[in-house]
């Protein structure tokens, strides 16, 4: 009893273990969305500025060009990607309905099987296995299995959404920075601001992920980094030739 105890209530909870970890995966591709915002925009809007140093009008319309063109093909790649993910544990779980019909002895030795691996012995494995089968075969095999609740299935339009949103967001930062008046010090004051930026998606990636915090922060912001002085000096280029 001590033991076939905790393992229903592990088995009872995987569903809420694993809409956690969505949850998580989602979070994660809203920071790297909102990073991705950030450094695409900020590469090119810096850049168009270094060309045409004042022409708020060539600067605003570049950025507001990567803005919705980046956005849209973010929610447009997660949709794709999502889709495709779904499309795939829906038939995972139609196959498992299949076999379930045509040969249940086996699977109900399968699922016993896996409850061993757990460290079950076989009697008391085949005990859960056969409990777990007559309240819910389906779902039991597609959790521990598959890993997926055949009752909740991954919404490519949330992702989509949730990226589009997340990209936005981080792409208003060096466009609206480097649209204020203040003169010629708009370049670095929103090189300034991506920077910052930066360090706190580098921090929340590296926190969600429970990674060290420092490596993650710096590899962010030395990319993002290296990206606007690419940019800029592209600019500059064009624009003394421009001249």
């Amino acid at each position: 009893m001590n033991v076939e105890a905790p393992t229903e209530t592990q088995h009872e909870n995987e569903p809420h273990n694993n809409r956690i970890g969505q949850k998580l995966n989602w979070l994660r591709a809203g920071v790297l969305g909102a990073n991705d915002g950030i450094v695409s925009t900020a590469g090119v809007v810096i850049g168009v500025a270094a060309a045409t140093p004042g022409n708020v009008f060539a600067i605003a319309t570049a950025g507001l060009a990567a803005l919705v063109a980046g956005a849209f093909s973010m929610a447009g790649g997660e949709y794709v990607s999502v889709s495709t993910q779904r499309d795939t544990e829906r038939a995972m779980i139609e196959r498992e309905k299949r076999e379930l019909l045509e040969q249940p002895e086996e699977e109900l030795l399968e699922l016993a099987g896996f409850y061993e691996q757990r460290g079950l012995s076989p009697h008391l494995a085949l005990e859960v296995a056969q409990e777990l089968t007559e309240h819910d075969a389906l779902a039991a095999h597609a959790e521990i299995e598959l890993g997926i609740d055949p009752n909740e299935f991954t919404s490519p339009w949330a992702a989509a959404i949730s990226s589009f949103v997340a990209f936005t967001a981080g792409a208003l930062i060096p466009l609206i920075m480097i649209l204020l008046p203040l003169g010629a010090h708009s370049v670095w004051i929103a090189a300034v601001a991506v920077v910052v930026g930066l360090l706190f998606t580098g921090w929340i990636s590296a926190a969600l992920g429970q990674a060290p915090r420092l490596p993650a922060i710096l590899r962010n912001v030395l990319m993002g980094s290296a990206t606007m002085a690419a940019t800029y000096g592209v600019g500059l280029l064009f624009g003394v030739a421009v001249g």
